[in-house]
């Protein structure tokens, strides 16, 4: 069964991350990782995470959010910064630029989220898993 329900998971991530990805950049411009380090750093205290830190939670590698991190700074999303305590830790931190991005991005990737899990849905290979998701 737990080989059943992740194959189920990697279809599903798969359908809907497709579809997010097409809107956030026809939309607004930016791909998908760069939006959920958007969200993880508008959520964050103070607005910031260290690299490591946001690489966990939006799943990436260090070097891949290395790169994450020099796009959103290239864009005026967000700068870099170093921890007082630690001058090794570098934190990046989402600037109003970035967070005002986020916010107006939000709605379509909630638009597209809900979209996508309709369709998926009626897909035979998924429905039974988004019908648990959705409980």
């Amino acid at each position: 069964m737990d080989a059943t329900m992740w194959d189920q998971v990697v279809t599903l991530h798969g359908m809907v991350t497709q579809r997010l990805a097409k809107e956030m950049q026809r939309r607004h411009g930016i791909g998908l990782s760069e939006y959920q380090a958007l969200c993880r750093l508008a959520r964050a205290d103070d607005g910031e995470l260290r690299m490591q830190e946001l690489a966990e939670l939006i799943g990436l590698n260090q070097s891949s959010v290395s790169r994450l991190a020099a796009r959103l700074e290239s864009a005026g999303l967000s700068h870099r910064d170093l921890c007082p305590k630690d001058r090794r830790g570098v934190y990046t931190v989402i600037t109003e630029e970035g967070r005002a991005l986020q916010q107006r991005a939000e709605p379509t990737y909630r638009e597209v989220l809900t979209n996508a899990l309709d369709v998926a849905s009626a897909d035979a290979r998924v429905s039974e898993f988004v019908a648990k998701l959705r409980t």
